[in-house]
């Protein structure tokens, strides 16, 4: 065989080499992420991930953005997002749609569960277009909180992007305006302006990115409010009337909203500091602190480290999430994740090992 004969029988080795290669079988391409039933965690709070625990029929049940999560008091798991085909999605703990509902929120983003004696409501926070919503766990509307500006509380030019809210022991109702002009807004129950506090800016008792608020009520003698300012990577304690206490710092975690189960506090990251320290896409994990606000676990992340007391940089160690946008935490203290801008991802459930 001459050399040129040998030349281009190795080409056309070597080219179907390669198309093999390429090629993937659908069987491969549609194969589960390694990610799935991996161990994550740290410490006492580690989790098998099971990333198709939510999955449904997208022809059906259609999502864009899992934003939050919440359990009412018969263990049924809440889901809101911004796809207005079906804007709430209720799951039971094994991953089973019991019930769709919703059509009016565009941009469905906060989703608070208020248990008034006994009596659940919902409160959804909807930033495209500017309102909160009071609703029944069956859609019912029951009350509509609209632009500040309307009771003199903002100008008309004004930003209002409502995130999340919390309702306080009393029935207050505190509106963070996380994507709008950075104010925390007190209402009545009856949804009566009172005031505001806050504000953008970097001092203690303002905010950059307001996104989620909470009532603390570990000391429960002495409830607190605990408010994001994700791009601080912190959260904020204040008063109940609004006075600034204390700042929880948690270098490298755009932290969404606190959730509190128990005496733990549970939080999604939905960027960490990879490249050059800077917020980095797809870069999302979960972070769990104890009752002393120490962080003992990040799922997805690396491992809390502390130096002479200070927490060090937590970024993300592997890419399981993208951007975890909410948490909710079950009566067995599995955790589900709900992700933002992750190709349309239902729910994760992380189970507790």
């Amino acid at each position: 065989m001459n050399d040129k004969h040998s030349r281009r029988q190795f080409a056309k080795v070597a080219a179907v080499t390669a198309a093999a290669l390429t090629f993937k079988p659908f069987y491969i391409l549609h194969a589960k992420p390694k990610a799935d039933g991996e161990i994550i965690g740290h410490g006492t709070h580690r989790y098998r991930v099971h990333q198709g625990w939510g999955n449904l029929d997208a022809s059906k049940f259609p999502i864009n953005n899992c934003h939050e999560m919440v359990e009412d008091s018969k263990g049924r798991l809440i889901m809101v997002g911004d796809e207005v085909k079906n804007n709430i999605l209720i799951y039971d703990r094994s991953g089973k749609l019991l019930d769709s509902w919703g059509h009016d929120f565009p941009g469905g983003h906060g989703l608070t569960l208020w248990n008034a004696n006994g009596e659940e409501f919902l409160f959804v926070c909807d930033p495209n277009i500017g309102k909160v919503f009071k609703t029944d766990l069956k859609g019912k509307i029951l009350l509509t909180i609209e632009h500040p500006s309307k009771v003199g509380a903002y100008k008309e030019t004004d930003a209002f992007k409502p995130t999340e809210t919390a309702i306080g022991p009393d029935g207050t109702i505190y509106i963070a305006d996380g994507y709008g002009s950075q104010w925390i807004l007190r209402y009545t129950p009856k949804g009566e302006f009172i005031d505001k506090f806050g504000g953008p800016g970097d001092g203690d008792s303002q905010f950059s990115t307001a996104h989620g608020i909470a009532i603390d009520s570990r000391d429960k003698a002495n409830p607190t409010l605990l408010i994001t300012s994700r791009a601080h990577n912190a959260f904020k304690r204040f008063t109940l009337d609004g006075k600034y206490l204390s700042t929880i710092f948690l270098p490298g975690a755009f932290v969404c909203r606190p959730v509190f189960d128990g005496d733990t506090l549970y939080s999604g990251v939905c960027w960490s500091r990879l490249r050059y320290l800077n917020q980095t896409p797809d870069s999302g994990f979960v972070t769990i602190l104890d009752k002393n606000n120490k962080v003992i676990s990040n799922p997805g992340g690396t491992k809390p480290e502390y130096t002479n007391g200070k927490l060090q940089l937590m970024v993300q160690d592997k890419p399981i999430f993208m951007h975890c946008h909410d948490v909710c935490i079950d009566q067995d203290k599995n955790i589900y994740v709900c992700q933002w801008n992750a190709k349309k991802t239902y729910p994760v459930k992380l189970e507790r090992v």
